[in-house]
């Protein structure tokens, strides 16, 4: 069902003046914090103001509705655009003093649109092309959410303002040749299409043809005045109808209005000045201060603001009409809540984990831990990069997502890594879901852009990336991270994990699903390993980031042999540093092993657990088939690391691991060595 387009108000201020709102409030703010971009707002106001007032089908007082459209500045550099909009319709926590401050510590008005600063703000926007891919996801989100629960509750658009830089970017091909490819007729793309870039005009750069670029991904194009009022009417209601995402592609002049700088790149990413905005209020008759919108232009946004209320309010009627268990589902999705079934349902696995003490991959293990989590989590929605196979993320209760059904659970992503991970921010920002997907680690590079955003936005999506290390064997060293665990380790309020078996693998899966405020990596191996983790306990292990596995002399707890060696180590390699601590030990030293799973959840621990786990005044040895980037932490000046220090090469694995020393015997030599020089100083 389409709501029917929104009718427009009695004209107490025409679509000209209320253009100008924007225009003015853009401009001025970027002057006062002498920083920023007005020529976009300027340019857009027009399209903004035909999509707010005619057609989005939103409510300032619900901001959060579940049935909203939603609205995307893929363009975030105009990200005075949005906030203007959201003042003038009427957000509480977007008042004329978050204007004034634009760009100012503690703020809600940052440089760029950041999701979490304020109402309306529905993903972070900057990095160009990011929030179109978003935007995709959000759309995926919908359909899915429709074929669970009905059109009649779930029926809404996701409108995506991107500007000529985002077309540009690489993931624009990936995200909008699969939203062709899923007929997304939901996504309406609003293209501002000003021919500027900061180094000049476009044709210094590109020669694209966009709107048959677009039309070639199967998607509906027009061509359109983008200050033409009745002509951005006319387009947004078309694409409405459409049974295909729409590319309206708006010719604009950036800064418009501005009287020697429009249409040039010197309005693009700096302020007017004071003269120019002079100028500009005399040329678009706007003879009001900076900050002051008349009261007739403000009466007529808030009577934008205001008519959503309505629609909300029937929305909620027919939410409260769906059947208890059907409004519980509902309600329960959109607040990421966990069903209650899935402690149970872990606990349960784990402990045939215990029995059996499988010897696999952790990446089939992860495979296995999802055949329980997806029969239990009807949230989850899993995918892949074109390596399902590999990365063991599809069930057989899942289904696939296609263009003619959506009910299904699982995404076939093609190879586009960038626009898979930002459609998993927008499922996961729009709500109703839990996203993981698959590709290799090495192939993080091509996700990291949307992974960031994953981390600084919080949302819990899932990266299932496997192949972890020199493990993967023949395929080389151009699919053999090495740098990755470091790099992606650096990242802030990112999960790391990397575990060492059948039973970590399990409880990672359950730290990452309970995450619901940062999104999880986990590094999986190609390779079988043995289990390390023999009996079943209550409490989750994994959570604490890393745990003592062995004590000293096979003495667990208080009252075993003082240690002498602490072997530190993740994944595959905590198998190899269980082989070292029996030699080391049957050499008479009193040998511990930790295993470090997540050390992002280790650093939360207090100082006396991080202190008593790693071991002082032992010989800290680390071990990891990566770069020893970070590790220096742990092991402190008397420690020593083995692993990798350069890249790897095509080979048997076994070959692989003892060419590069990442061997139990190597492990016993440098401790060895370690522990000469201890007692030597």
């Amino acid at each position: 069902m389409i709501p029917s387009e929104i009718k427009a108000a009695p004209e107490a201020a025409g679509h000209g003046e209320m253009a100008n709102a924007i225009r003015f409030l853009a401009a001025d703010a970027v002057q006062a914090a002498n920083s920023g971009h007005p020529g976009m707002p300027m340019g857009a106001a027009d399209m903004a103001t035909v999509l707010f007032s005619r057609f989005l089908n939103f409510d300032p007082a619900t901001p959060h509705w579940p049935n909203r459209d939603r609205f995307v500045l893929s363009a975030g550099h105009g990200s005075m655009l949005l906030y203007s909009l959201l003042h003038l319709t009427g957000y509480e926590d977007m008042d004329m003093g978050q204007l004034r401050n634009f760009r100012q510590l503690g703020s809600h008005t940052a440089g760029h649109p950041e999701f979490g600063a304020a109402a309306g703000i529905e993903t972070t926007t900057g990095p160009l092309g990011q929030g179109l891919a978003t935007g995709v996801g959000m759309a995926i989100a919908e359909r899915m959410l429709a074929s669970r629960f009905g059109d009649d509750l779930v029926s809404h658009f996701t409108y995506v303002l991107a500007g000529d830089g985002c077309l540009m970017e690489g993931i624009s091909h990936e995200a909008a040749s699969f939203a062709g490819h899923l007929r997304l007729g939901r996504l309406i793309v609003l293209f501002d299409d000003n021919g500027i870039t900061i180094d000049g005009g476009t044709d210094l750069s590109v020669g694209d043809d966009q709107c048959a670029r677009f039309a070639a991904y199967g998607w509906d194009v027009v061509r359109i005045d983008g200050h033409d009022a009745a002509a951005l009417e006319t387009a947004i209601a078309a694409a409405r109808h459409s049974g295909q995402p729409s590319l309206i592609a708006a010719r604009t002049v950036i800064g418009y209005g501005a009287p020697t700088k429009g249409g040039t790149s010197a309005t693009h990413g700096a302020p007017l000045g004071d003269d120019e905005i002079a100028g500009a209020r005399e040329k678009l008759n706007w003879p009001h201060a900076p900050f002051e919108i008349p009261p007739d232009v403000l009466a007529a946004w808030r009577e934008v603001g205001a008519r959503g209320a309505a629609g909300q309010a029937a929305w909620q009627d027919q939410l409260e009409a769906l059947a208890q268990d059907d409004r519980i589902a509902f309600d329960r999705a959109m607040a990421g809540d966990l069903p209650a079934g899935i402690i149970e349902a872990m606990a349960d696995y784990r402990k045939e984990l215990a029995q059996e003490k499988p010897q696999m991959a952790t990446r089939a293990a992860s495979g296995r831990a999802l055949e329980v989590i997806n029969q239990v989590v009807p949230e989850t929605v899993g995918g892949s990069a074109d390596l399902t196979g590999s990365n063991n993320t599809l069930t057989p209760e899942l289904g696939f997502v296609t263009a003619d059904d959506f009910s299904g659970r699982y995404i076939h992503y093609g190879v586009r890594e960038h626009a898979m991970a930002a459609a998993m921010n927008g499922l996961a920002l729009h709500g109703g879901f839990i996203p993981y997907s698959g590709t290799f680690l090495v192939f993080s590079d091509y996700c990291r852009g949307a992974m960031r955003l994953s981390a600084l936005m919080g949302c819990r999506v899932i990266y299932v990336l496997t192949h972890d290390s020199i493990g993967l064997g023949e395929d080389g060293p151009t699919h053999q991270p090495v740098e990755h665990m470091a790099a992606l380790r650096a990242m802030p309020n990112l999960n790391v994990f990397r575990p060492a078996d059948a039973m970590e693998t399990a409880e990672c899966w359950e730290l990452a699903l309970a995450a619901k405020d940062r999104p999880s990596v986990m590094a999986l191996t190609r390779q079988g390993l043995p289990a390390v983790r023999l009996d079943y306990q209550d409490d989750n292990a994994c959570a604490r980031g890393a745990y003592e596995l062995i004590a000293a002399d096979g003495q667990g707890g208080s009252g075993g042999e003082v240690a002498a060696v602490t072997l530190l180590a993740t994944g595959s390699e905590v198998s190899i540093a269980v082989a070292a601590r029996n030699l080391l030990q049957s050499g008479g030293i009193a040998t511990r092993v930790v295993s470090m799973p997540c050390w992002e959840l280790f650093e939360e621990q207090d100082d006396d657990y991080r202190l008593r786990t790693l071991g002082l005044g032992t010989v800290r040895i680390g071990i990891e088939a990566a770069v020893s980037m970070g590790w220096d932490r742990y092991l402190g000046p008397e420690g020593g690391f083995v692993g990798m220090a350069g890249f790897g090469a095509s080979a048997p694995i076994k070959d692989l691991y003892k060419h590069f020393g990442i061997t139990a015997e190597a492990v016993v030599e440098l401790a060895k060595a370690k522990l000469a020089k201890q007692q030597d100083g």
